[in-house]
C-alpha cells in the first residue's frame, strides 16, 4: 500500500540537498518553486513516518499480547491511531493542484440587482480583505469602478502570501470562491422594507509568478490610453493615464485607471492579463484531456450560483457542499474558514472517490 510514497521520499531527499546549495538561491524564482515543493513533500514524509511507526507499534503490541494480556488492552487504541495515520497519508497523496501555492487576482462584479448588487460587491470585497488579514496575507487594490451609492460595479484586488507550503497558499483557499454569490436582504433604497434578491459575480485567477510563464507577443496587444473618469482626485480628466489593453488573439480586454501614472496602470493591466491568459490556458488543457479530473466543487462555469447570503435569517449557505450556518454577521467580517474548509473537504472526497487508493 502507498507504493507511490517512495518516489516522493526520494524527491524530498534530493530537494533537501538542492536547497542546501547556495547557487540555487541566486535564482529566486527557482528557489521559490523548490521551497514550495519541499514544504509539500515534507508533510507527506512526516505522515508516512507516522503511519509506519503506528503500524510497527500495533504489530509489537499484538505480539506481546500473546504473552501478556495488559498489552491486549492497548491494541484498540493503536488500531485507531493506525487508521487515523493511514487516512491522513491517503489525503496528502491526493494529486495537488499545481497552482495551490500561487497568489491570486480576484475580480468582483455587480450582477442582477443594480445598485444593491454593487453595494454587496463592496461588502464581499471587505469580507475577503478581512479574511486575508486573518491569514496574514497582503491585499492590493488594482482597479475599481464605483457606483453612485458607494458600492462597486467592478473591483479587482490582488491577494498575496509568503507561505512556502502550497496547502496554505492563497489559491489553495480562494479558488473555490469563483461563481455567483446571491444576497437576500432589504436594500438601503427599499422604502417598504421588502427583501430583495440580488447577485454578484466573483472571478478568481492564479497570479503568474514570473512574466516569462505566459508568452505574450507584443504584436498581439492593442494598447489604448485615455483620460481617467470617476473618483481619483485632481489627475482625473487632466492626463491620459488610464490604460486599456486588448489581447487580439483571445479578445481579452483589461482596463486600468486606479493609479495616476500611465506606467503603473499599464503594469497592473499586464498582471491581470497574464493571470487571465494563464487561467484560459489551464481551462483549455483541462477540457482537452479526456481523463482530466473535473472538480465538482470548483466549477469552470462562472455563472454557477455557489452561495446564498440571507441577512434576515443571518444565514450563510453553500450550495455545492451543503454547508449551512447562522453566523452570517461573522462571515461578512471575514470568518470564512469553515465554509472554505467544507469546499476543500468536499473536493478531496470527490478525488478519493475518483482515484480510490491510487
Amino acid at each position: 500500500m502507498f507504493e507511490s510514497v517512495q518516489p516522493l521520499i526520494a524527491e524530498h531527499g534530493a530537494l533537501q540537498q538542492e536547497l542546501a546549495d547556495p547557487a540555487l538561491h541566486a535564482d529566486p524564482a527557482r528557489a521559490k518553486k523548490a521551497n514550495r515543493r519541499y514544504a509539500e513533500l515534507s508533510k507527506i514524509v512526516a505522515a508516512h513516518d507516522t503511519w509506519v511507526q503506528a503500524g510497527d507499534d500495533l504489530e509489537a503490541a499484538r505480539e506481546l499480547a500473546k504473552e501478556d494480556d495488559a498489552f491486549a488492552e492497548e491494541v484498540p487504541a493503536l488500531e485507531a491511531a493506525l487508521a487515523e495515520a493511514q487516512e491522513k497519508l491517503r489525503r496528502l497523496l491526493i494529486p495537488r493542484d499545481p497552482d495551490d501555492g500561487r497568489d491570486v487576482i480576484m475580480e468582483i462584479k455587480g450582477g442582477e440587482g443594480g445598485a444593491e448588487s454593487a453595494l454587496f460587491a463592496a461588502d464581499l470585497l471587505r469580507m475577503y480583505i478581512q479574511y486575508a488579514q486573518s491569514k496574514g496575507w497582503k491585499t492590493e487594490l488594482l482597479e475599481r469602478n464605483e457606483s453612485d451609492l458607494g458600492g462597486y460595479k467592478d473591483v479587482q484586488v490582488a491577494i498575496k502570501s509568503n507561505a512556502s507550503d502550497p496547502s496554505q497558499g492563497v489559491w489553495a483557499h480562494l479558488k473555490y470562491e469563483g461563481g455567483v454569490h446571491r444576497v437576500q436582504r432589504v436594500p438601503v433604497t427599499e422604502t417598504q422594507g421588502r427583501i430583495h434578491t440580488s447577485t454578484t459575480g466573483v472571478l478568481v485567477f492564479p497570479e503568474v509568478d514570473e512574466p516569462e510563464e505566459v508568452d505574450i507577443n507584443q504584436n498581439d496587444l492593442k494598447i489604448d490610453v485615455y483620460r481617467s473618469s470617476g473618483p481619483g482626485g485632481q489627475s482625473v480628466n487632466t492626463t491620459d493615464s488610464a490604460v486599456r489593453i486588448t489581447h487580439l488573439p483571445t479578445g481579452i480586454v483589461v482596463s486600468m485607471q486606479n493609479e495616476k501614472s500611465q506606467l503603473q496602470n499599464r503594469e497592473a493591466a499586464m498582471r491581470v492579463l497574464r493571470a487571465r491568459l494563464l487561467a484560459r490556458q489551464q481551462e483549455e488543457l483541462a477540457a482537452a484531456a479526456s481523463d482530466a479530473r473535473k472538480s465538482q466543487i470548483r466549477s469552470m462555469d462562472r455563472s454557477e450560483r455557489i452561495r446564498t447570503y440571507n441577512f434576515p435569517e443571518n444565514r450563510i449557505a453553500d450550495h455545492r457542499t451543503g454547508y449551512k450556518a447562522y453566523n452570517l454577521d461573522q462571515v461578512m467580517n471575514g470568518a470564512l474558514d469553515p465554509i472554505i474548509e467544507s469546499a476543500i473537504r468536499a473536493d478531496e472526497e470527490s478525488q478519493l472517490a475518483a482515484h480510490g487508493d491510487e
